[in-house]
């Protein structure tokens, strides 16, 4: 069955978007614009995002105007995006939209994984949601030499120390990568 993995990057003090939903911090540390291979999911088949994720990187990247972009990030992988509003869709993007419970979406989203991972780009709350269904396997982080005075929490919940499990800690380049294996009672 494909794993769920909550894989995003984040300032030293926990933030995965400043104050003004903005990621120039992140693009600013050096490989930060071209991340090395080992900071992203190798096996992840589908992406999932939240709807603000979504528009960033919609206006970022000016998507919308330019679908050919898409791929660099996205490939021709669907992507699932949590989201109870109409929003546009970049040319040629297998963009599935589902609102609701992260339970309830699973089925498809599992079905479209078929083997690979999927693999929840962010937000940090989305993750949560995921954690709180009981469908979050992973929760790998690369955290940038920034600290930020505030904006979007890395994850915003409250996860105990029994509930994760420390699978490595690496250096890349200027980033510090840790990843946990989320362990389930029961």
């Amino acid at each position: 069955m494909a794993r769920v993995l909550f894989d995003t990057a984040s300032s030293l003090n926990g933030w995965i978007a400043d104050e003004h939903n903005s990621l120039q911090w992140l693009f600013d540390v050096d490989g930060g614009t071209e991340p090395d291979a080992s900071l992203l999911p190798q096996n992840a088949s589908v992406l999932v995002e939240g709807s603000t994720t979504y528009e960033w990187l919609l206006r970022e990247s000016d998507l919308l105007t330019h679908p050919d972009r898409w791929l660099e990030f996205h490939g021709e992988r669907p992507t699932f995006v949590f989201t109870r509003r109409s929003l546009p869709v970049p040319e040629g993007a297998d963009v599935r939209f589902v609102s609701g419970d992260v339970g309830e979406a699973m089925p498809a989203i599992r079905d479209a994984a078929g083997e690979g991972d999927i693999w929840v780009v962010g937000g940090g709350d989305l993750a949560g949601q995921f954690l709180d269904a009981g469908e979050l396997d992973e929760i790998a982080v690369s955290f940038a030499p920034v600290l930020l005075t505030g904006g979007a929490p890395l994850l915003p919940r409250r996860v105990e120390a029994s509930s994760l499990r420390l699978v490595s800690a690496t250096a890349a380049g200027q980033f510090a990568r840790v990843v946990y294996r989320v362990e389930r009672s029961g």
